[in-house]
């Protein structure tokens, strides 16, 4: 088939005339904060890298799309950015106003058909929640059942492509990223997880992964696709529903320790038992159910599959770090994919992996960090190790540390907002019981093939 007869048939496919249009939109915006960068070049001041990042962050508000949903997500990534930076763009709202009416009938048209009407009892016009990428629409089947409908937004697949451009524009643009840290695999990672948000049909075999691998969890609710009324840009699934994560942050101590011990199961048990992560800490991705017995597990388009071998790299680190054992740590992060290694920097990095192990490693009740606010959680340590790493570096991140890293951070922050207490090192071991890499391996390809996934 030609890409002609192929644009033809679906006008939204990634295409060049998009792809244009995308980059002059988001280069204008962008222009303001590269003349921004070049005067604070010139004339400095002391508040130079904070003026840069206020410009930076709101040339990217303007923009809108996948390139804001990555300045989003760079900035929960503590060590990826200098802190003024960080600080700026983890600002920035992933609500964003829905599109009307005339855009929804398009969709659903495009999708299930002329009649798409009739295949709903009703159907809200408007939308219940929009994002960055799409919007939900609640709606009745005919049988009672309440689902809900996500509708990607048009022409998202040539503004993945054009803003992935941009990705490395906007990363030139980082005055103080001065060799610390080679983000090339970074960025290869990111743009491979949002090109795979974009596959609604990918987010619902996402989902029916998850509800296999916590099928032993009677506290996590995963939503059911409804296949018969889902596509590659819709993705129509069961309504859930529940309150907020910081709904519960007054809750009594026994409360907010039980949800706590609920997220780290529903996040550490499918990466330790299928090396499989969900891989956006957002907390409007959690729901709390019966007031603080049970949870929904929302939004499953950034799941991030690794290579078992991986997480053999993640225990052997951790029980490195835990036996104070420096070779074994030394050989753990080349498991993980680090290379180019030297003494000195094995040594830098393991400053990051006692920070982030470190909950893991006390055997005694305690909180994450003690008088610490969830948006500062991890960014003293990351700054300290950034400094080191000029000196030392440069060091290439290996492309998996990527969403591991980030989702840890969201999960501790989530533990600080709510207060919890745990003794995470029990829990930790206990969710290592037995562990085995092949057994894990072979957890994971039968979880696969079950639900269609390559």
């Amino acid at each position: 088939m030609t890409d002609d007869t192929e644009t033809s048939r679906d006008p939204e496919r990634n295409r060049l005339s998009g792809r244009i249009a995308r980059t002059a939109k988001v280069g204008a915006n962008l222009s303001g904060a590269g003349l921004t960068f070049a005067t604070q070049s010139l004339f400095g001041g002391d508040q130079g890298e904070e003026k840069i990042a206020r410009a930076l962050a709101a040339a990217l508000g303007k923009s809108k799309g996948p390139l804001m949903k990555v300045a989003q997500m760079v900035s929960t990534i503590p060590d990826f950015l200098p802190p003024e930076y960080a600080a700026e763009l983890s600002q920035l709202q992933a609500e964003a106003p829905a599109m009307g009416w005339p855009f929804v009938k398009r969709r659903m048209r495009a999708e299930l058909g002329a009649g798409w009407q009739e295949k709903f009892g009703a159907f809200e016009k408007e939308a219940s929640h929009a994002a960055s990428l799409g919007q939900v629409h609640s709606a009745t089947l005919h049988d009672g059942r309440r689902v809900a409908c996500k509708l990607q937004y048009p022409d998202m697949a040539s503004a993945v492509e054009s803003d992935v451009g941009q990705l490395k524009t906007m990363l030139g643009l980082f005055k103080r990223m001065d060799g610390s840290i080679d983000p090339s695999a970074m960025v290869v990672e990111i743009t491979d997880r949002l090109r795979e948000e974009l596959d609604y049909a990918r987010e619902a075999k996402h989902m029916e992964l998850y509800a296999n691998m916590l099928a032993d969890r009677d506290f996590v609710t995963v939503p059911d696709p409804v296949p018969e009324l889902s596509t590659d840009r819709l993705l129509t699934m069961s309504w859930v529903s529940g309150k907020r994560l910081d709904a519960f942050e007054d809750a009594p101590q026994e409360v907010r320790n039980r949800i706590a011990e609920m997220l780290f199961w529903t996040w550490w048990g499918p990466f330790n038992s299928h090396a499989v992560i969900h891989g956006d800490p957002h907390l409007g991705n959690y729901q709390v159910t019966g007031e603080g017995t049970g949870l929904n597990l929302l939004d499953f388009g950034c799941i991030r599959i690794f290579p078992p071998e991986f997480v053999s790299g993640v225990v052997d680190l951790y029980r490195a770090i835990l036996a104070d054992d420096f070779d074994a740590a030394y050989a753990a992060y080349e498991k993980w994919g680090f290379s180019d290694l030297s003494r000195e920097l094995v040594e830098v990095l393991n400053i990051w992996a006692r920070f982030i192990y470190g909950p893991l490693l006390d055997d005694r009740v305690r909180s994450v960090a003690d008088g610490v606010t969830p948006g500062e959680y991890g960014r003293k340590e990351a700054f300290a190790v950034r400094k080191l790493l000029k000196e030392k570096g440069p060091v290439k991140i290996p492309r998996e540390f990527v969403f591991m890293d980030r989702a840890a951070i969201g999960l501790g922050a989530a533990y600080l907002r709510l207060g919890a207490e745990l003794n995470f090192y029990r829990l930790f071991n206990e969710s290592l019981e037995g562990f085995d890499i092949e057994k894990v391996a072979a957890r994971q390809a039968e979880a696969k093939a079950a639900v269609g996934l390559d």
